[in-house]
């Protein structure tokens, strides 16, 4: 099959820069739920003009490409060294394209390959079938939302809930907790697979299955297509909303399956997937290797009505004003009286210098000093996808990565050197918020996902230090212009992500009696 490393590369594209149509329908029909002018509508339409700048660009719609997973059915006789051989180097030549961020990572070492190989990446699976052809599937589920996914062993004592049995109320109970502790940090909207049954192992993979199926189709067993019915129907009244924020929309879809079990055993596995639901697949000569026909519904065409907006497009509303709070410019390096003057609510735009950190560059700096001076400066959780040419290097894509990882770092990362401003997404947690208070910084949440609107107010890349980390994990010193975030979390001591928890967690009481007999 000469043409089937091509055929693979094409898919990788494809799944990493053009969302399929399903899913777009599926973020419209969330838009069309929300009030427009709040912090959550405001959020689907950077959302919506994120998706068409990825398509347009042919450039990730998310900054985390994730952990690249196929799944391959095979006409008997199919060589499947060969087959894994051509889709590796596909994988290296989309990392190298800037197509995939460079995700592959020594578990002992923290050392980063540079090319997505590496022991057990990329995951493939192949089966064989009955048929001449081949059929490949690729998902791309990034950190962030593979992080909340979550199992549970019947029955439990589910906090809001009580108790959850061995039955499909118990299930429905899971699944309902399973969304309500994702909140904002899974990138919400989400979808959810759900897998019933099978060991610790098959239950997620059951679940991840589950992400295959179109959004629009029909379970085939009558109690888990209601089940299903009832858990995007009733998700959605917990209040959390897009990113967190509060709304609406918290849930875009939810497909389950369910296999045999030990009668010792009653596992109900989540797996959580953001709204940028990024997965496709081909079917594909068995002879030539050259792609037959895709198997979801091309995006292309689909308009998600995202109108050409302003610097400020999170944070204005229809007529150009505020939807909550103030809109308030900042220059870097910014002031603690800047900073004091800040509530949650209040939309910030950015002009300077920022600074990329994740969680390596927040573990070294615990010990060591920072290579520049950071006080008065941001810090931005954010792990970009980069290219390099004869000019120097370029920003492809630079969405917020999930800021809760860094809880442990970053009230004392604040204090030792001064910065005012944390960017990320889906919130911190007590100790950030108590620093906050203390040192004068707050915290900003920018749309999770939102890698191509970001991309563009970076202006130019004003030098790198912490390579030897890889390019995720080092620290990108950017040059930016209008780049808009909404701060959630204050020097007050106030916090959005806190009041929706709360909030959320309150509305989950409501759904503690049984449903289903």
């Amino acid at each position: 099959m000469k043409h089937f490393e091509e055929s693979v590369y094409r898919l990788i594209v494809e799944t990493s820069t053009n969302l399929p149509g399903d899913v777009r329908r599926a973020v419209n029909r969330g838009r069309a739920a929300e009030d427009a002018a709040t912090r959550a509508g405001l959020a689907l339409s950077t959302i919506a003009q994120n998706i068409e700048m990825a398509e347009h660009e042919v450039s990730p719609i998310c900054q985390d490409t994730g952990m690249p997973t196929f799944v391959v059915h095979t006409p008997v006789g199919a060589n499947h060294m060969e087959m894994k051989k051509d889709i590796r180097n596909a994988v290296v030549r989309a990392t190298r394209d800037g197509k995939l961020r460079p995700n592959s990572v020594d578990s002992l070492t923290g050392k980063n390959s540079g090319d997505n190989l590496g022991p057990g990446t990329p995951v493939i699976h192949f089966e064989q079938w009955e048929q001449d052809t081949i059929d490949i599937r690729l998902i791309l589920k990034g950190g962030g939302c593979e992080n909340k996914n979550i199992q549970y062993s019947l029955p439990a004592e589910l906090e809001g809930l009580g108790k959850a049995g061995r039955d499909l109320d118990g299930i429905r109970k899971c699944i309902l907790h399973a969304v309500y502790q994702a909140q904002g940090q899974g990138c919400s909207a989400g979808f959810i697979g759900v897998g019933i049954g099978g060991d610790r192992t098959t239950g997620y993979e059951l679940a991840k299955q589950q992400l295959f199926r179109h959004i629009d189709d029909v379970n085939p067993n009558p109690e888990l297509q209601k089940l299903e019915d009832y858990i995007l129907e009733n998700a959605n009244k917990l209040g959390i909303g897009t990113m967190g924020f509060g709304g609406e929309v918290t849930l875009l879809g939810c497909k389950i399956g369910a296999m045999n079990r030990l009668p010792a055993s009653f596992f109900v596995s989540v797996a959580y997937n953001c709204w940028a639901f990024r997965r496709q697949g081909a079917l594909i000569d068995a002879a030539t290797g050259d792609i037959r026909e895709w198997l979801y519904e091309s995006g292309k065409g689909i308009s998600m009505n995202a109108e050409s907006q302003a610097e400020t497009a999170i944070a204005s509303s229809d007529d150009g004003k505020p939807a909550s709070g103030r809109e308030i410019v900042l220059q870097t390096p910014i002031s603690e009286e800047q900073i004091r003057s800040l509530r949650v609510g209040d939309v910030v735009v950015i002009r300077g210098e920022m600074h990329t950190g994740r969680d390596a560059l927040h573990k070294y700096l615990m010990d060591h000093d920072a290579p520049i001076d950071l006080n008065g400066t941001v810090i931005y959780h954010c792990g970009p996808v980069m290219l390099k040419d004869d000019e120097g290097w370029h920003v492809k894509a630079a969405g917020p990565t999930t800021s809760i990882r860094e809880e442990p770092y970053q009230g004392d990362i604040l204090k030792k050197f001064g910065i005012r401003a944390v960017i990320g997404k889906g919130g911190m947690g007590p100790k950030t918020l108590q620093a906050l208070q203390e040192h004068g910084a707050v915290y900003l949440n920018a749309i999770g996902g939102a890698a191509q609107y970001y991309a563009e107010c970076i202006k130019k890349v004003n030098g790198v230090d912490f390579m030897e980390f890889g390019i995720p994990e080092a620290m990108w010193h950017l040059d930016v212009d209008g780049f808009a975030a909404i701060v959630t979390m204050d020097s007050h001591g106030n916090s959005l992500h806190a009041d929706v928890s709360k909030n959320s967690a309150a509305k989950l009481e409501m759904f503690k009696e049984p449903v289903f007999a």
